[in-house]
């Protein structure tokens, strides 16, 4: 148990300088001398848990939602909105939201990208579906394309915001994303009830 306890610390500290360092340095630049210093652990710790760059760049893009639980309220709308306001408030501070961007930038035109998309699409696809099972969409609107398009709008968002404000005004950003978004999505008795400025929500510790 203790064994098992001090691997599980060690993935922790490896995976949380591997964030630091990329977001910092980007994925291209960063070297696994540079994050097995900042881990402070043995290079045969890192490679125990992580065979290459690659594959800890893989599991930094595979954990950054683990902290992100979307809620579950009467508007399954709503809660999207709530969801991706949460995000856009963390992704100012949390080193694995920032590196996962970083290396999805980076990656995008190589042969073997390492893109986060699929994990945030699947988390609004469901909350897309749920919506539309409870009357929230229009007609016709496909809850996976509806929230395909919208991952991508978002990560467009969100760049723009990091290129203009290093991301201080991404919140005002996805007001006006959800603000355009919502009319072609929402079903019109949904609409007088959504707030596109999201209710109150807190950056996961």
């Amino acid at each position: 148990m203790v064994k098992q306890e001090r691997a599980v610390r060690t993935r922790r500290a490896v995976l949380e300088a591997a964030a630091h360092v990329i977001g910092t340095r980007g994925y291209q630049a960063a070297t696994m001398a540079e994050i097995i210093q900042r881990a402070g652990v043995t290079k045969g710790a890192v490679y125990f848990h992580f065979t290459s760059k690659d594959a800890l760049a893989r599991a930094v893009i595979t954990e950054q939602t683990d902290p992100f639980l979307p809620q579950v309220s009467d508007s399954r709308l709503q809660d999207a909105i709530d969801f991706t306001h949460q995000v856009a408030l963390a992704l100012r501070s949390d080193p694995l939201l920032q590196a996962g961007t970083r290396i999805a930038v980076e990656t995008t035109f190589s042969e073997d990208p390492l893109v986060p998309y699929q994990a945030w699409t699947d988390i609004i696809t469901t909350m897309f579906t749920e919506a539309r099972d409870k009357g929230e969409l229009l007609p016709g609107v496909a809850p996976d394309r509806a929230a395909e398009f919208f991952v991508a709008a978002y990560m467009g968002v969100q760049l723009f915001s990091r290129a203009a404000t290093n991301r201080a005004d991404l919140p005002e950003r996805v007001t006006a994303l959800w603000k355009h978004t919502l009319p072609g999505l929402a079903s019109p008795g949904a609409m007088s009830h959504l707030d596109p400025h999201g209710r109150c929500v807190k950056i996961p510790v």
